[in-house]
């Protein structure tokens, strides 16, 4: 298994090593021992979400309160999407930092979040498939969202590509925002939080 750290903590890549024959491919995309061995934690499998997309869909920036969060691993099966990670942890290093991910079906790169991160990724192709592995179920009280197309955030859409918002998404707060209603999580409680799941 070969996942490496991003550049935000918390966040990990993980490169599979693809398996092609003449009747298709196979290849390994989560292994339980690796990923404890690699993140310091093990990943609770509470929910497992799979979305269909058309291309331009932008889907975020989604985050929930810490504790317990949710943390993600996912993956695109079908088609392409520009993935997206958004420090939105206050006292944080890299507070309001964004990194992007391609994630399709020819590398079959997988993205692992952990908690308290804020997530995005907008569609490239048609009919573009996104698998989840979630650490916590769906809870509407616990979930918010920051506007993608926030300026101040600074995100690099991918050029060319229209996109299309949910009403919820298009009407999330800006970072500013979200930090003066309080919304956001601080990097000091989601270490805190870090630090009993690897316990």
């Amino acid at each position: 298994m070969s996942m490496r750290p991003l550049g935000i903590d918390g966040a990990w890549v993980f490169e599979p090593k693809v398996f092609p024959d003449s009747r298709g491919s196979f290849h390994e995309w989560f292994h339980g021992d690796d990923f404890r061995e690699t993140t310091g934690q093990g990943l609770a499998l509470l929910q497992a979400n799979h979305s269909v997309s058309r291309r331009g869909t932008l889907r975020g920036v989604h985050f929930a309160d810490v504790p317990p969060s949710q943390a993600k691993y996912l993956k695109c099966v079908r088609g392409a999407v520009f993935d997206v990670i958004v420090d939105i942890r206050i006292g944080s290093p890299t507070f309001g930092q964004w990194e992007s991910v391609l994630l399709d079906d020819e590398r079959h790169r997988a993205v692992y979040i952990s908690e308290g991160l804020g997530h995005a990724f907008m569609a490239l192709t048609d009919d573009a498939t996104v698998v989840y592995l979630c650490s916590e179920g769906y809870a509407p009280g616990r979930e918010h969202g920051i506007n993608p197309l926030d300026p101040e955030l600074g995100i690099e859409w991918p050029a060319g590509v229209e996109p299309l918002l949910s009403e919820k998404d298009a009407a999330a707060p800006t970072l500013a925002q979200a930090r003066r209603a309080g919304m956001l999580p601080t990097y000091e409680e989601c270490l805190g939080f870090y630090a009993k799941l690897r316990a």
